[in-house]
């Protein structure tokens, strides 16, 4: 038999490609899914259970990607210190073990994971430029998760 002859690989210029970093945190919330433009009826039917009085918590997992180019100094696409650094501050301690439905992004709107995703997605947005935000997915339980990217066109 043989011996099997390894080759030289050969790198990929870095500032050719795009990478993609993932990363993920998690923070506990509450909240109550009912609208005021709805009846009461209206309210259950739409919302079930999720719609107590008392409302309800979960423990949410929050994943941000982002893209780039790695850094040929660094070897990174972004410095994780800093973009946990601004996750923590912008997103993390603004949610966490917070009644969702009693701030202020949520003083018009319905805070279903849905739109926390939007509002966590329009921080990191505006707050972000490490690179690029890609996406933003969010998990409220082992059967609901919800990804949030580019606009719709």
């Amino acid at each position: 038999m043989k011996p099997t002859i390894y080759l030289p690989i050969t790198m990929v210029r870095s500032d050719c490609m795009k990478a993609y970093l993932t990363r993920r945190y998690k923070f506990p919330a509450s909240h109550r899914l009912h609208s005021d433009a709805l009846s009461s009826e209206e309210n259950i039917s739409a919302y079930g259970k999720c719609n107590n009085p008392h409302g309800h918590g979960h423990n949410y997992a929050l994943e941000v990607t982002v893209s780039g180019a790695v850094d040929p100094q660094t070897g990174m696409v972004c410095d994780l210190v800093s973009m946990d650094g601004i996750i923590h501050q912008e997103v993390v301690s603004v949610f966490d073990h917070s009644h969702l439905n009693s701030l202020p992004s949520f003083r018009d709107r319905v805070p279903t994971t849905e739109n926390l995703g939007l509002v966590i997605y329009g921080i990191l947005q505006q707050k972000f430029t490490l690179a690029n935000l890609e996406k933003v997915r969010l998990e409220e339980t082992r059967k609901n998760a919800f990804e949030f990217g580019n606009l719709l066109r």
